[in-house]
């Protein structure tokens, strides 16, 4: 997709959802002292890091020398946060990061560092592109948490899941197109109206 599309829809985004994002801020400043936002460090193309800017969905320093991976029942997740995470409601200040040319609508899901580290070198080739507010790999693993309510969740999602969502997105990115790309948008706004 042009990236003059991508900042025009992220922008009329941004502008007709203003009042929503308004009152989500102030949801979350009300039921759980401390930033609305969440920042965190991912890896973008080319292997630059960048700061992804979610709103907050955790208690306050719960992500502090723990696991960026959140499972099924994650204790750390606050009630409100529950909400937004299930309608993916949390993502909306992403739209920021697409305006400064860091995301795309459409690519890979950026990733933290530290799972980064285990990408053999042809998953690596997912970094030549800039990483995007949804996937088809995150169409498929929509409810990501519900496969990892093991004991066992970090080999799951290093050995089986993060390999798996890789190839999936990989393979789209190398053989997409504008409607392509349109078609996941359409997707996913019809998985958060849905």
């Amino acid at each position: 997709m042009p990236r003059w599309i991508e900042v025009f829809i992220a922008a009329a985004g941004l502008v007709a959802l203003l009042s929503f994002l308004v009152v989500i801020a102030l949801l979350i400043a009300l039921t759980d002292k401390g930033p609305v936002f969440f920042r965190a460090k991912r890896v973008g193309k080319d292997g630059k890091e960048f700061t992804l800017l979610k709103f907050r969905t955790m208690a306050v320093r719960s992500d502090r020398n723990s696991t960026p991976i959140t499972t099924q029942r994650d204790a750390r997740i606050t009630p409100l946060g529950r909400i937004l995470r299930k309608h993916k409601l949390d993502e909306l200040p992403q739209l920021f990061n697409v305006l400064r040319g860091e995301m795309s609508l459409v690519g890979a899901r950026p990733e933290d560092p530290r799972y980064v580290a285990f990408y053999t070198p042809d998953q690596r080739q997912v970094l030549a592109f800039r990483p995007g507010m949804t996937s088809p790999a995150s169409l498929e693993y929509r409810d990501e948490a519900s496969y990892l309510k093991h004991e066992d969740w970090h080999e799951q999602y290093v050995g089986v899941i993060l390999p798996r969502k890789l190839a999936i997105d990989l393979a789209y990115l190398q053989q997409r197109t504008f409607f392509s790309d349109i078609l996941i948008i359409v997707r996913t706004l019809g998985g958060i109206v849905k």
